[in-house]
């Protein structure tokens, strides 16, 4: 099954890359196509500011300039796709032993999806470029040549081709390796010393006036340059005061980086040693382009943290931050936007210097203290395959791991929600028939509703204020408290709410709803927005980013709704649970009286929530598990033993 998906996944990549139009596909293609369709290398090479490789890359690219576009473009594509299984294989079967059989075959394809998946063998397959083939060597040199003079002749001529390689040297010698060392060494030598013959003049441009190819290709200053270098000049420093500092910043790096990687070596974890040593590279490098960044998603291989449940938050973040753009992963506020331009960088650092990988030695490398799970309970579905493997944790969930799952999901929803559309006729149409449902029933009171708090210039202040304020700070306050007071009642309430925007999403799709204040004719006032286009319906700033037409179901209400059930459920007093449940009624009197939601839009988002409510029961069962003096986040960080499982006096 996972080998279909490397399948599949290869389909969607080439048909991706295939339906875009010629002029946009294999980009850097073009700084070798002539004006005949004939591939070719200039003379002198770095005439157009457009090629960007080593010297020795063009010599080795000198035969295809005979090629045809076309053939070379489809033979090119195919070519990278072989290099990414080949990638994949090798460092599956680099894993640090001992390994299981499970393991062993599962490895492969997972670790060529993840390829396939990234944004740097996204981008060298839009590109064109050879980024890939530098880290193959290397992979190959240390894991599948015999002898150190084949490792030193692969991982040598990966450098000449991309020059940051050369920092694998004191790796090779620091570990041992110094016959791999030297010939690596001499064959970055005689590759660049052989293209300066052939080529002195491009020679002389690359390593001399640019300075090995610093001042080549994009600005260094642009978001795409995930080196120490490019973060610098993001933040605004230039000329002496930025190289000195880049200079030392990278010594630093460098001599931890190294010093760690060789460690991680002698530990017998090779790969992540390699991993770690490409992470250095790619930091101070002064510029490291997204599709040269395949060394961090190699960090993937490392182990983190003492406690199983610990054991998947550096594997995700790698792989979130290796395969998702950072304005996914951070909000678009700019006290954040040094982080979200740098995220790739900072993992990369992260990895090199700071990340505490755990060593071969140490207890926990095997047996990770173990999650502590409830006991099952009656409510679960039997019948339902998946059922069995919801347990339900009674500890405390990784923030680091909360806080990416709440983020990324959030940004998947507002995509798939704008991109739930079928037209403004469909949803006025759908329109119609809600206004004929809630009159047949009647319960159209929007019209009313609407034009009464008009009248009322505090009272249509007052809601406007609220369905604007509140829609998202309630439901993140509660959540945040439920973490740190309730650990295991905000695993319930925190699921409840997905599954609720999930079905949100079913109705976005199949049922596009045009709200009351964009029903032409009708004369509802928004109270909110002002008086609206309705060709080109205003949402304030959010315009661009949101559907107009995902009314149904509100789930301005169906949250609101939730906030007060969590509360209403968690607090003792009655006259409490009385203040929680004024919030969805505050709300559901401000989405109607705004003319932002029918009647019907806020029964379908109590609807959801309460499905939400029902699929997290038939899952993971009763939501009180222990008595309530039982602190389930105060369990130490050892195995549980009987005694941890003994029922109380109680």
């Amino acid at each position: 099954m996972l080998w279909l998906v490397v399948a599949a996944l290869a389909v969607r990549q080439v048909a991706a890359l295939l339906r875009l139009p010629p002029s946009e596909r294999l980009t850097d293609l073009e700084t070798w196509t002539g004006a005949n369709g004939v591939l070719h290398l200039g003379d002198p090479l770095y005439e157009t500011g457009k090629f960007t490789g080593t010297p020795f890359a063009g010599l080795v690219l000198k035969p295809l300039t005979r090629s045809a576009e076309a053939s070379f473009g489809v033979a090119w594509t195919f070519g990278t796709l072989l290099l990414v299984v080949a990638l994949g294989v090798v460092a599956s079967r680099a894993l640090p032993g001992p390994r299981s059989r499970r393991t062993s075959q599962l490895a492969a394809p997972v670790a060529i999806s993840l390829l396939m998946l990234s944004l740097p063998v996204r981008n060298a397959l839009h590109l064109g470029q050879t980024s890939i083939i530098p880290v193959l060597l290397v992979l190959l040199g240390f894991f599948v040549a015999r002898g150190e003079r084949g490792a030193g002749l692969l991982v040598g001529i990966g450098a000449a081709l991309q020059p940051m390689v050369l920092l694998f040297v004191p790796l090779l010698w620091l570990t041992g390796r110094r016959r791999a060392a030297l010939s690596t060494a001499a064959v970055f030598a005689a590759c660049t010393a052989l293209a300066w013959a052939l080529m002195a003049r491009d020679s002389w441009t690359y390593w001399v006036h640019h300075v090995a190819g610093t001042g080549l290709g994009s600005h260094p200053d642009g978001l795409a340059n995930q080196s120490l270098h490019g973060a610098l000049l993001r933040l605004g420093l230039h000329g002496p005061p930025e190289i000195v500092l880049f200079l030392a910043l990278a010594a630093a790096v460098t001599a931890l980086g190294l010093r760690r990687a060789v460690r991680y070596a002698k530990d017998g974890q090779p790969l992540l040693a390699v991993a770690l040593t490409g992470c250095v590279a790619v930091a101070v490098s002064p510029t490291a382009w997204q599709h040269q960044l395949l060394w961090v998603l190699l960090a993937v291989v490392g182990r983190v943290g003492r406690r199983a449940a610990d054991r998947m938050v550096w594997p995700a973040v790698v792989v979130l931050v290796m395969t998702l753009p950072g304005a996914v992963l951070l909000p678009n506020i700019a006290a954040v936007y040094s982080l979200r331009d740098n995220v790739v960088l900072l993992t990369a650092l992260a990895a090199a210097c700071a990340v505490p990988f755990l060593e071969r030695t140490s207890p926990h490398w095997e047996a990770a203290i173990p999650t502590v799970y409830a006991e099952p309970v009656p409510a679960r579905w039997s019948a339902v395959p998946l059922a069995p493997f919801w347990r339900r944790v009674t500890t405390r969930p990784n923030l680091l791991l909360e806080l990416l799952a709440i983020r990324v999901g959030y940004s998947a929803y507002s995509h798939i929600r704008a991109q739930a559309k079928a037209g403004r006729g469909t949803a006025e149409a759908h329109g119609h028939t809600v206004v004929a449902i809630e009159r047949a029933l009647h319960i159209d009171i929007e019209h009313w509703a609407n034009h009464a708090v008009v009248k009322i210039h505090w009272l249509e202040s007052f809601f406007d204020f609220y369905y604007e304020t509140f829609h998202f700070i309630v439901p993140l306050a509660i959540l945040a408290v439920l973490y740190v007071r309730r650990p295991t009642d905000y695993r319930w309430a925190r699921t409840s709410l997905s599954f609720a925007t999930l079905l949100g999403l079913v109705g976005f799709f199949f049922f596009p709803l045009a709200p009351p204040r964009l029903m032409p004719g009708l004369g509802f006032i928004d109270t909110v927005h002002g008086v609206q286009d309705f060709a080109h319906p205003d949402y304030g700033t959010l315009t661009a980013m949101t559907n107009q037409y995902a009314a149904m179901p509100s789930l301005h209400f169906g949250w609101a709704l939730w906030c007060g059930i969590v509360v209403a459920v968690l607090v003792p007093k009655w006259w409490m649970k009385a203040i929680a449940m004024l919030h969805p009624l505050f709300t559901v009197s401000a989405i109607i009286t705004t003319a932002n939601h029918w009647v019907l839009d806020a029964m379908g988002g109590a609807t959801v929530v309460l499905l939400g409510f029902g699929l997290t029961y038939a899952l993971a069962g009763q939501r009180t598990l222990l008595p309530p003096r039982e602190r389930p986040d105060a369990v130490p960080d050892r195995a549980p033993t009987v005694r941890d499982h003994a029922p109380s006096d109680a």
